[in-house]
C-alpha cells in the first residue's frame, strides 16, 4: 500500500515524500523582492516532497497585498534564485505559485493611478489590509479583451522567469477569489462574450492561461489550483460541479504535473476530478476550522489524493515530514508569526532532537 512517506515522480520532478507544503502569503517582500530571511524560510521546510511558495504576482496588476513579491522583473528573477538554490541546497523541491488578485485589492497597493481589474465590474465585499491601513474593496475595472489576451501572456512570461530562477516549475493559483476563480464563477463574471456567458465561457480564461504557461515551460513543469465551491473573497458558485469536471476534462490533454484541490467541502467532486485528471493529486482536505493534521494521511493511503498539503503545521514545524512519519510532538501554529516583517517566531520553533 502506498504511504506518504514513498517517493513519487510529478511531473518531471522526483519527490521524496507526498507530503506538499501547501502555499501561504508571507508579506515579507519589499519592492517586490524576496529577501535572506525567504530563502531561510523556504530551505528550513525543503524536506516537504514539494514546496509550493506564497503566491507570487505574475505582472505589476496581478499585486492586491502589501509586501508581496512578483516574477515579472529580473532583479525578481534573481533575488528568487537565492531561495530556489538554498532549497536546492537543502534537497528540496518548489514551485512558484502564480497569482493574480484580479478584484482582491486597492488602488493604494498599485502604482501609477492603476486600480484593480476583474472579468466584470463587480466589487467583492469586504475589506483589505494596505500600508495606509484597512480599506473596502474598490469597484474593478472590467477587463477588454485585448487586456485578457495580455494577461494570459503575463501569466506564461512569469513563469518562464519562474523556470529562469530556478524553480522545478509553477503553480497556477485558480483558487480562493482571486482572477482564475473570478473567470470562473458567476457572481463575478457576468460577460456575454467569450469569455463569459456559459460554463464553456467561464472556464475559457483558465484554459487560455493553463494552455500558454503549459506551452511556455512544458505541461510537467505546469500545476493548477483549484477551490470548488468555496466562498472566500465573496466567491459564489451555486452548483460548482459542472464547471469544474468541464474544466478538468479540458486540461487533461495538457499532461500537466499535478492538479491541486483546495476543498470546501464538496469530497464527490474531489473524486470525480480526480477520476477525469491524469496527473498527481494534491489535496488540501476540508478539516473545518482545525488545520490539516496526520489524520489526513489516511487519503494518501486509500488512493483519495497522491500528495497531501499541509499550510498551518509547517510553519510551526519546518521539520514536519519528519514529525509526521515517527509520531513526533508538533508545535502549535502562532497566529503572531504569520504575516509581518518584525514577527516572531517566524524561522525559530523549537526542533526536535537530532
Amino acid at each position: 500500500m502506498t504511504s506518504a512517506f514513498d517517493p513519487i515522480t510529478v511531473g518531471g520532478t522526483r519527490l521524496a515524500n507526498r507530503i506538499a507544503m501547501a502555499p501561504m502569503t508571507r508579506s515579507r517582500a519589499y519592492g517586490g523582492l524576496v529577501t535572506e530571511l525567504t530563502a531561510e524560510y523556504y530551505a528550513q521546510r525543503a524536506s516537504a516532497g514539494l514546496i509550493i511558495t506564497e503566491g507570487v504576482q505574475p505582472s505589476v496588476t496581478g499585486q492586491g497585498y502589501p509586501f508581496t513579491p512578483g516574477l515579472h522583473s529580473a532583479e525578481q528573477v534573481a533575488a528568487w534564485r537565492k531561495v530556489t538554490d538554498a532549497v536546492h541546497a537543502a534537497g528540496g523541491k518548489i514551485f512558484a505559485q502564480l497569482l493574480h488578485t484580479g478584484r482582491i485589492g486597492h488602488p493604494v497597493l498599485l502604482p501609477d493611478g492603476l486600480v484593480p481589474v476583474a472579468p466584470s465590474p463587480v466589487a467583492a465585499r469586504g475589506q483589505v489590509f494596505t500600508p495606509d491601513g484597512v480599506k473596502d474593496f474598490v469597484v474593478p475595472r472590467e477587463l477588454k479583451a485585448t487586456e485578457i489576451e495580455q494577461t494570459i501572456a503575463d501569466f506564461a512570461s512569469a513563469a518562464r522567469n519562474a523556470v529562469e530562477a530556478g524553480f522545478d516549475g509553477v503553480e497556477l493559483h485558480g483558487a480562493n477569489g482571486y482572477l482564475i476563480h473570478q473567470f470562473l464563477a458567476p457572481n463575478t463574471n457576468r460577460r456575454t462574450d467569450g469569455w463569459g456567458g456559459s460554463d464553456s465561457g467561464r472556464i475559457r480564461f483558465a484554459v487560455e492561461v493553463v494552455s500558454a504557461v503549459a506551452s511556455a515551460i512544458g505541461g510537467a513543469r505546469t500545476g493548477l489550483r483549484l477551490s470548488p465551491g468555496t466562498t472566500n473573497n465573496d466567491i459564489h458558485e451555486p452548483d460548482p460541479h459542472p464547471v469544474y469536471q468541464a474544466l478538468v476534462q479540458r486540461t487533461a490533454a495538457l499532461n500537466l504535473a499535478y492538479l491541486h484541490v483546495m476543498e470546501a467541502g464538496h469530497r464527490e467532486l474531489t473524486h470525480a476530478m480526480r477520476r477525469r485528471f491524469p496527473g498527481a493529486f494534491i489535496l488540501n482536505p476540508h478539516t473545518g476550522a482545525r488545520p490539516t493534521g496526520p489524520e489526513e494521511l489516511t487519503l494518501i493511503d486509500d488512493g483519495t489524493a497522491d500528495l497531501i498539503a499541509f499550510g498551518r503545521l509547517f510553519l510551526a514545524n519546518p521539520d514536519l515530514p519528519r514529525r509526521l512519519a515517527t509520531g513526533s510532538p508538533l508545535n502549535s501554529a502562532d497566529p503572531a508569526t504569520f504575516y509581518g516583517g518584525d514577527a516572531t517566531g517566524y524561522t525559530d520553533y523549537p526542533a526536535l532532537p537530532a
